[in-house]
């Protein structure tokens, strides 16, 4: 059987470089080499590259986060070239990394979210109004960005002013929600036309964390992450139900992976990631695992869903 030649995508040049590399190694080291030509391009360097083999390639595996990776940029690219990829396309990929617009179609769809208020760079914003609507704590995130870089919880007004100053250097918007306080469960979802969602995986944040920041997700041993979650079999449908609908609601495809906190049995869409992460141990492929696909053989599904529908031609 000829080998399908995938173009393995990692690197880049967002905040979460580094992450998308340890992603795209062990991508690499997971991949069946009897089943596939692997070849490697950081698209820091390697965009040239890419386009001139882009008609011997069959299929790529995108395994980059942040901006210019997650948010439909590189999926463009690769339409144009006309090469299948994993994983939501250019809407979905855009929409799902916007947060302000990821919420909106969340409420479209029917589903809950935390308050929230917006704030932009320009003017300076006035944060009295968001605290007397919100209430402290407040979770700061940017609009757009990954891996809870720019992400803080501020307890006071000094911090929440603080926390939006840190934030803008990720952004020129700025998310305010509400903090709720519960468990905090992840749903992935995989398939195309009929997406299934996987065991829920329930994240506890280790000692000195009080949330599931970027030291917290990338860190051994800094987060206990429990699959199946702890919760009620009724609330474990209703939060699966969830992610599936968020995948619809943002034009999702191939997988993606909803965070969600419970609180008080009300389920709360956080956000939705297209490109979740993808080392043995990332919560996407602990989930996988949990459903019967050990990592290669999600590997492999995964490129069987981008291929999904392509003619032999179009391949």
């Amino acid at each position: 059987m000829k080998k399908l030649k995938i173009a393995l995508l990692a690197g880049g040049i967002s905040s979460e470089r580094d992450v998308s590399l340890n992603s795209g190694q062990q991508v690499y080291e997971a991949l069946d080499k009897a089943r596939y030509e692997i070849v490697r391009y950081d698209p820091q360097t390697d965009l040239p590259r890419l386009m001139a083999d882009a008609a011997e390639i069959d299929a790529a595996l995108v395994i980059l986060h942040g901006p210019y990776g997650e948010d439909g940029t590189i999926q463009g690219m690769l339409d144009l070239l006309d090469i299948p990829y994993q994983g939501a396309g250019v809407l979905g990929s855009a929409v799902a990394m916007n947060k302000l617009v990821a919420k909106r179609l969340y409420e479209h769809a029917g589903l809950k979210i935390p308050p929230y208020c917006l704030v932009r760079r320009d003017p300076i914003p006035e944060l009295g109004g968001c605290v007397q609507h919100l209430g402290l704590p407040i979770v700061v995130k940017p609009v757009a960005g990954g891996s809870s870089i720019g992400m803080a919880i501020a307890t006071t007004e000094k911090e929440l002013r603080e926390a939006v100053e840190d934030a803008f250097r990720y952004d020129d918007r700025v998310l305010l929600e509400k903090y709720l306080e519960g468990t905090e469960v992840t749903g992935g979802v995989l398939g195309n036309d009929e997406p299934e969602a996987l065991p829920l995986i329930e994240i506890v944040p280790g000692e000195g964390h009080t949330f599931f920041n970027y030291t917290a997700k990338y860190t051994a041993g800094e987060t206990h992450e429990i699959c199946p979650a702890r919760i009620s079999d009724a609330l474990t449908d209703r939060a699966q139900a969830c992610a599936v609908k968020a995948h619809e609601a943002l034009f999702c495809r191939g997988y993606s992976r909803t965070d969600m906190i419970i609180c008080q049995d009300e389920i709360f869409v956080l956000e939705t990631n297209t490109i979740p992460g993808m080392t043995a141990t990332s919560l996407f492929p602990q989930a996988a695992a949990k459903a019967g696909l050990d990592f290669t053989r999600l590997l492999d599904r995964l490129i069987a869903l981008s291929l999904e529908g392509r003619s032999p031609q179009a391949s």
